[in-house]
């Protein structure tokens, strides 16, 4: 068993890394707005049935998560599971959008009421204030816990094997059966490492970028 070898197979998982990791992200970011904007609603009903929700995904082991969504349709409607990946993907979506909207729920609610009050003193609508006056600052003050869940989100990619995904750990795992080598399970590391260092200098970056724009 080759060096060559063990990596293309290696890459084939990280390539089913990369997918989890980029569709969680497009589409965790957006629904995370959503529900925090949900869990800061004037309408108590809307705003404790979202805070709830919260409550319930962050409280809950991820990897329960993935089993639920890949079992439960099974189990509790007799109807058939969802395809592997489509489960996972749908666990960690939902997952990260609680995070996700919590982040941008402390992000929002700390900017001093005194910017809004000062746009509406300028005439300005609900809208323009956000986008114009507020949404800087919250995008500065999220960056940093936002790109610690981001990396953390690559690392929880692994999980997905919990259902017989194959992404880069099962795919090192399969070595140690088979062909009793357990140096392709570290080497696995190295892509995350390469993965986690190249997302960390990417925000450095970015917090730099917004280094003008003090808060």
């Amino acid at each position: 068993m080759n060096w060559l070898t063990v990596t293309q197979r290696l890459l084939e998982g990280f390539g089913v890394t990369c997918e989890i990791f980029l569709v969680t992200l497009l589409c965790a970011l957006p629904l995370g707005l959503l529900i925090a904007f949900c869990s800061m609603s004037r309408f108590a009903p809307l705003r404790w049935l979202s805070r709830t929700f919260v409550w319930v995904i962050r409280g809950t082991p991820l990897m329960l998560q993935v089993i639920i969504v890949f079992y439960g349709p099974g189990l509790l409607f007799d109807a058939s599971s969802l395809p592997r990946l489509t489960a996972v993907l749908i666990a960690f979506i939902i997952n990260y959008a609680a995070y996700f909207s919590e982040i941008y729920r402390g992000g929002i609610e700390n900017i001093p009421k005194g910017q809004y009050e000062a746009g509406q003193v300028l005439g300005m609508t609900r809208t323009q204030i956000f986008f114009k006056v507020i949404l800087l600052q919250v995008v500065k003050r999220i960056i940093p816990p936002m790109s610690n869940e981001i990396i953390t989100l690559v690392k929880d990619t692994s999980l997905a094997r919990i259902i017989a995904v194959k992404e880069i750990i099962m795919m090192a795992q399969e070595y140690i059966t088979s062909a009793a080598l357990i140096w392709p399970l570290f080497y696995s590391g190295a892509f995350y490492l390469l993965f986690c260092g190249l997302l960390t200098i990417l925000f450095n970056r970015i917090e730099k970028r917004l280094d003008y724009f003090r808060v």
